[in-house]
């Protein structure tokens, strides 16, 4: 039948139809649309409150299942300040350098405020009073199940690294969220030794990173704070830190140790590693035991001021932090 036929007997607003399903140009509702790059603010509201969070989205991220990492602030530490939107010196931006070329997907979460106005996690610290009330654990099960709606997140690959009182929090979501959460990272922190949580339910792997002449969180234990303030309760030695997840991980007991090069003559500090691995479902702890470093992340690319260091120490530049995580947590899985 000649088209000019065809044309006068079915509406041209059909025919236009039929050309785009066979030509594939509609919309499916089964597959999930390609996330837009870059760095974004966004909100989501969690038990009642309004919760802020930074999402990076690597470009090209394909279609494959994707890790997951989130990075937690310390207390009184805006996700701004770990961004590097706010101008400030912050190591914890590298992650996005890593997702570029590794293709995962970074969140950094902001907790609430606690009792000096700005935002805290509620840790495991049962003998503390400066941090918020909050369901943190909840709000970090949300957010997983928020990216994963809009993302191809594997399930079986997200990882938790926080400083200071954010790494308190990792270690309460290897307690806590076991079940979701492959490997943690603490940074500049322990395990508290007046804890309000359970007892760690599934094995997790586990990375310290602690200075030993931290004057915030004192690496042979104690009170918190510089100077020590009993409303920031108090936590266990590194040392027996990692002892606990190792007797819970069930790795072995005599380490393998490694000195990393001092790069930096002048940052008066050392780096040594200690490998406890073959923990039950392959879990491992390790030990960055940073000599003569102070409460801070390494960091060669962004280094801290002098003024910075006067309140907090020196800050190690031998090795960078982001990147000696991720090579703990690249091959970890649930």
């Amino acid at each position: 039948m000649p088209l000019k036929r065809i044309c006068s007997i079915i509406p041209v607003w059909i025919i236009i139809l039929i050309v785009l399903l066979l030509t594939g140009c509609h919309k499916t509702t089964d597959t999930k649309e390609a996330p837009e790059s870059g760095l974004f603010t966004k909100t989501i509201v969690v038990d009642g409150a309004t919760r802020r969070y930074a999402c990076y989205i690597p470009k090209e991220l394909g279609d494959s299942p994707h890790p997951l990492i989130f990075e937690l602030h310390g207390g009184g530490v805006y996700i701004e300040d770990m961004t590097g939107e706010s101008g400030h010196k912050t190591p914890y931006k590298l992650w996005m350098n890593i997702a570029d070329d590794e293709k995962f997907i970074v969140i950094y979460p902001e907790g609430l405020n606690g009792s000096y106005g700005k935002p805290t996690w509620h840790d495991c610290r049962g003998n503390a009073t400066v941090y918020s009330n909050a369901n943190d654990v909840h709000f970090i099960s949300t957010l997983i199940d928020e990216i994963s709606s809009s993302y191809n997140i594997d399930s079986n690959r997200i990882y938790v690294s926080g400083i200071s009182n954010g790494g308190l929090m990792a270690l309460r979501l290897a307690v806590e969220l076991s079940d979701r959460i492959a490997a943690v990272a603490a940074i500049a922190a322990a395990m508290p030794d007046s804890s309000e949580c359970i007892a760690p339910l599934n094995p997790v792997s586990v990375l310290f990173m602690n200075g030993t002449a931290d004057n915030h969180l004192p690496y042979n234990g104690g009170m918190l704070s510089n100077p020590p303030a009993p409303e920031h309760g108090s936590v266990y030695s590194t040392e027996e830190s990692v002892r606990i997840w190792t007797i819970f991980d069930q790795t072995v007991t005599t380490p393998i140790v490694y000195d990393f090069p001092d790069l930096d003559t002048d940052d008066s500090s050392t780096v040594s590693r200690y490998t406890y691995s073959n923990g039950i479902n392959n879990t491992e702890v390790i030990l960055y035991k940073v000599i003569g470093g102070g409460h801070s992340a390494p960091s060669n690319q962004e280094q801290y001021s002098r003024l910075f260091e006067l309140y907090f120490g020196k800050q190690n530049h031998d090795i960078e932090m982001t990147e000696e995580v991720w090579k703990f947590f690249r091959n970890k899985k649930l």
